[in-house]
């Protein structure tokens, strides 16, 4: 029995995996969309939604506890000056995952990561 067993491993050690998200999220903060695997999207759904719910607060702990996750100073400034305002009246649910099939090489079920008010115009104004 898996008791308090939570989260996936995903095929990879704790290093790579945390890894894994790091990247993944700055894909997201830059891009606002990214199409991962349907596993990846679940794992890094409550880890991006943190990150914008400590974002709607711009103090520099909060930007202290973001760097951990995100890198580049870019990113983190993209968080909290266009993405994280545009959710101050939202107590939550930032983020959807929209599935997307089957991957054509070895049939990987597919998912796009984005935010809910996701607009591909958007990305070229700013």
């Amino acid at each position: 029995m898996k008791h308090a067993v939570k989260g996936r491993k995903l095929g990879r050690t704790t290093a790579h995996r945390r890894a894994l998200f790091r990247n993944q999220l700055a894909s997201l903060m830059t891009h606002e969309r990214i199409v991962t695997t349907l596993a990846k999207a679940k794992e890094l759904r409550p880890i991006a939604e943190k990150l914008v719910t400590k974002g709607k607060k711009d103090s520099v702990a909060s930007r202290r506890l973001v760097r951990r996750w995100l890198e580049s100073r870019d990113d983190v400034g993209r968080l909290f000056d266009h993405i994280a305002p545009r959710f101050s009246d939202r107590s939550g649910g930032y983020l959807r995952i929209v599935k997307l099939g089957p991957r054509q090489g070895d049939a990987a079920e597919t998912a796009a990561l984005q935010f809910v008010d996701y607009d591909p115009e958007r990305k070229e104004e700013e």
